[in-house]
């Protein structure tokens, strides 16, 4: 069996899978819950100053595709509504009873150096292993100079990570908002600020419809609506991005990175592992599904790493990094080709559709004995693979990498670079 405990910016648990500071780890009973079903860690969620906010009725929206009632979640739900004390002693029992998970307390309060020093020690004292600065909430909290309004401020990163490094001695994971132009100016103003790592992402700011019987944004409130945090599937591909950008940054020195984003399967944990995540932290999965999703991940991943030979997650950990590079080093010369099986084909022609009229007309569509048949035009073929996407019937439509003719090229080098300078002949 593979070994999946993580030691994550000193921090252990016994495998990389956390419950994301959200609902579903606001209170003892529900981590409690989640301890039992096998998650390694929580990162409880947010605690701010007393007296508590106040939330809103109802909170949630969401966006179905394909047939999944969640494909995107959209909420405007605020940090905890419970007393500070009552979130502090669950918080302390919670971790003298289960030692052996990662027990993470994220924290939001005015960005006051006071206001920071005076929770700091209330945390520290229930035993926790860590806090999570939660720099990314993009609804309620930034219209109070919190949250993503401080996420977005390098400046303000850097001060108020200092500030807990130097109030705490609890590692500081510092939490960063999706919701801004170049995500390593955050990160590297966390890692100046002294912090010992940075999870993302938090939720991106979004509307997911629009109720055309009441004309406002959903979810609705009293008949309006207000922009929310997005998460869930849907924002996957963005968190892979920005955690393969920090992870790759030589200036970011191997800051340990949580994996947040759509993370739903093992698949997904392995992908953000590969980037170079040291965890993963999951929210709307578990929203979806409950707790017990954890026992798949647990298993897959588990038995993924078995069939590859890693023995541990060191082993596959920021492996895809190296291959995760800009678009100007990527090889021009390089060069594949779509092939149909024809065994497979079901000949609904939605490849020879989607070529034809949106792509570069290198499916033809045939009649064979009078049964419609579909074949590549290989001359025309620039390799595209968006036939091998549209085409329902798994591996039916490969794409079959060619034999390298040309040595590598890139764009620096390409005679069509403005930039570009050939060597003086000799």
């Amino acid at each position: 069996m593979a070994d999946l405990r993580t030691n994550f910016a000193g921090i252990r648990s016994p495998n990389p899978f956390w419950l994301a500071s959200a609902p579903p780890t606001d209170k003892e009973y529900n981590v409690v819950r989640a301890f039992e079903a096998g998650w390694g860690g929580v990162v409880w969620k947010t605690l701010g100053e007393d007296p508590p906010i106040v939330n809103v009725s109802s909170r949630y929206g969401a966006v179905g595709w394909g047939g999944q009632r969640i494909a995107g979640f959209n909420n405007i739900e605020l940090i905890t509504d419970r007393p500070l004390q009552v979130n502090l002693d669950e918080i302390r029992r919670v971790k003298r009873n289960w030692p052996d998970r990662a027990v993470v307390v994220s924290i939001m309060v005015p960005c006051t150096e006071d206001a920071w020093k005076k929770i700091l020690p209330q945390v520290e004292d229930t035993g926790c292993d860590g806090i999570e600065l939660n720099f990314g909430c993009p609804h309620g909290m930034s219209e109070r100079n919190m949250g993503a309004a401080v996420g977005q401020v390098p400046e303000y990163v850097q001060m108020v990570a200092a500030w807990c490094k130097h109030y705490s001695k609890l590692p500081v994971i510092v939490k960063l908002t999706p919701n801004i132009t170049d995500i390593l100016k955050p990160a590297r103003a966390a890692l100046a600020g002294g912090a010992d790592a940075v999870s993302l992402i938090n939720t991106v700011m979004s509307i997911t419809a629009v109720n055309l019987d009441l004309m406002a944004p959903e979810p609705t409130v009293d008949g309006q609506g207000s922009h929310g945090g997005y998460c869930g599937p849907a924002v996957k591909p963005i968190a892979l991005r920005m955690v393969g950008d920090i992870a790759r940054d030589p200036e970011m020195h191997n800051l340990p990175i949580s994996g947040i984003g759509g993370v739903s399967t093992w698949r997904d944990a392995a992908e953000f592992i590969a980037l170079g995540a040291g965890n993963v932290q999951v929210c709307t999965a578990a929203m979806h599904r409950g707790f017990r999703i954890v026992e798949d991940m647990i298993d897959g991943l588990s038995n993924w790493m078995d069939s590859k030979g890693y023995a541990a997650i060191a082993d596959f950990q920021g492996r895809a990094v190296k291959n995760y590079v800009h678009w100007g080093d990527l090889n021009l010369n390089f060069k594949t080709i779509a092939q149909i099986d024809q065994d497979k084909c079901i000949k609904c022609g939605l490849c020879h559709i989607a070529c034809e009229d949106t792509s570069h007309q290198s499916i033809a569509a045939l009649r064979v004995d009078g049964k419609r048949r579909y074949e590549v035009i290989e001359e025309e073929c620039v390799g595209c693979n968006l036939c091998a996407h549209v085409c329902p019937v798994e591996n039916c439509i490969t794409m079959v990498p060619q034999p390298a003719t040309k040595p590598k090229l890139v764009w620096a080098n390409h005679p069509n670079n403005p930039s570009y300078v050939p060597e003086a002949a000799e």
